[in-house]
């Protein structure tokens, strides 16, 4: 048998009391586990949230900061209507940091009722901007139309009010003409309201930053005029504009200027013409209507990239790039020269003659070359700049031809058979139908590579013409492409990874 268990007694004292190390030291450590463990069930519980009364506003009860957060990420249309909820959220969009207003957003019969609402919005948003300077408007951007004076006066004094201030980081017009049956001389009338717009209005137009212009006529000095007013100004786009006379020059002689980037599109004259930009960097220009060299540089020692893409016209002949560039360019790094798929406006010349310009050009981009035209031509930029690190080339042949297109020539050049370069790492080829004169151009580009060469062959850029990269099409290029690899992989005897 087992013995039953005995229940154990708790020692007492004298007076018959449990001792303090026996009973009550039992209970008071019971008491603390009991604490613990709530303790632990406190910690893992999750706190109650707040009572809100029935219908309270959420997002009322956010702070300002986080409101103009919300705000800022708004169409500034809601924005502006957002002021009207509560007396509170008025005064909230006079703080916003940033504000981005496009005439394009609001809705009129007539682009002076679009103007009338886009004025309302503007002087809503900014008249009586605060003073702080926590709460300076840092970012302005204004895209507007050029309809009528008292709209032009309107935006004068708001922005001069904002600028004034001293805080503004960026300040964008973005201006344009709504109608596109204006005549030359009613375009050459809204050029010169433009040009009274910014003589008006000094200390706006000394802090604009990025401005573009779209559809405005303009004398022969009034570029170079605005500019010069423009004292901040980084960056300068024109879009469809043109010189009252097309015969003559665009000229910008600004020596002073701390201007980095031009960028031209369709602008219509005989020649852009950039006498003195220090500081520029970088120069876009599309579609220039020029009959010879559309862009001729000056003075552009701190320039980078150029740009140049032009659908050769019947009237247009090739030129030289070195009748093109200046000797200041020398610290040219990028060159992008883009034909549309129409003749080939460059013309291969003596590398001696552009080697002053390229000895710090690292990559060149030449799109739309037609199928039918050679490659070889490519190779005198390759000999005229030793520093040399990438080509990307991309071919097609578009079945549409614009009206006056320049016929299509073969380019033709032999180049150097001594020629060995030190630098060149990587050939980019878009478009590969023409087997045979891709891959003996890649075995000339070979030969002259001293080291190792990555070779990336990849589909054809999307035409919008001709649909370039319909399915069927794409398959017979892809198989293009391996056999090009098969072949050269087969026949080399240079080390050379081939990228499909």
């Amino acid at each position: 048998m087992v013995a039953p268990r005995r229940r154990r007694r708790s020692p007492s004292g004298p007076d018959g009391r449990p001792h303090a190390g026996g009973g009550e030291r039992s209970a008071r450590g019971a008491m603390a586990s009991e604490q613990k463990a709530a303790a632990r069930v406190s910690v893992n519980r999750p706190a109650p949230s707040p009572k809100l009364n029935a219908g309270a506003d959420r997002i009322n009860a956010l702070p300002d900061h986080l409101l103009l957060e919300i705000l800022e990420r708004l169409d500034l249309r809601e924005a502006v209507r957002a002021g009207a909820l509560s007396r509170r959220w008025r005064r909230l969009p006079k703080h916003l940091s940033r504000v981005d207003l496009d005439v394009a957003h609001f809705q009129g019969a007539t682009p002076l009722e679009a103007m009338d609402a886009f004025t309302g919005a503007a002087w809503s948003l900014l008249a009586g901007v605060p003073l702080a300077e926590s709460s300076a408007l840092k970012s302005l951007i204004l895209g507007f139309y050029m309809p009528s004076p008292s709209h032009l006066s309107t935006i004068g004094r708001l922005v001069q009010d904002v600028v004034s201030l001293g805080q503004t980081e960026c300040l964008e017009f973005c201006i344009s003409v709504p109608s596109r049956s204006n005549t030359v001389p009613q375009l050459a009338e809204i050029g010169r309201q433009f040009m009274s717009f910014c003589r008006t209005y000094p200390v706006a137009f000394s802090w604009l930053t990025s401005l573009a212009l779209e559809r405005l006529a303009f004398g022969t000095s009034d570029i170079t005029e605005l500019i010069r007013a423009c004292g901040r100004l980084r960056c300068l786009i024109l879009g469809l504009c043109r010189m009252v006379d097309l015969h003559s020059t665009l000229k910008i002689d600004t020596p002073h200027s701390g201007i980095q980037e031009l960028k031209f599109t369709f602008v219509g004259c005989m020649q852009i013409n950039l006498i003195s930009v220090p500081k520029l960097r970088q120069v876009v220009c599309h579609y220039c209507f020029s009959s010879y060299v559309p862009l001729h540089f000056g003075y552009v020692p701190e320039l980078r990239n150029v740009i140049l893409n032009s659908r050769a016209r019947a009237w247009q002949r090739p030129f030289a790039l070195s009748e093109c560039l200046s000797r200041s360019a020398s610290n040219l790094s990028s060159l992008h020269l883009g034909f549309k798929q129409q003749m080939i406006r460059i013309l291969p010349e003596h590398p001696k003659k552009l080697t002053a310009m390229f000895r710090n050009l690292t990559s060149v981009f030449l799109w739309g070359i037609f199928n039918e035209c050679d490659l070889n031509w490519t190779l005198f930029i390759l000999e005229a700049a030793p520093c040399l690190t990438c080509i990307d080339l991309s071919r097609h042949s578009c079945i549409e031809t614009p009206d006056n297109s320049a016929e299509k020539t073969n380019v033709v050049w032999e180049p150097s058979k001594d020629l060995k370069h030190l630098n060149l790492k990587l050939l980019v080829i878009h478009g590969c139908e023409d087997e045979d004169k891709v891959t003996d151009y890649v075995r000339l580009v070979m030969e002259r590579a001293v080291w190792p060469l990555i070779i990336q062959l990849q589909d054809e850029f999307p035409c919008s013409d001709c649909n370039a990269t319909n399915l069927d099409r794409s398959k017979a290029d892809k198989a293009s492409r391996r056999r090009i690899k098969e072949r050269l992989a087969h026949g080399s005897s240079s080390f050379v990874e081939i990228i499909i």
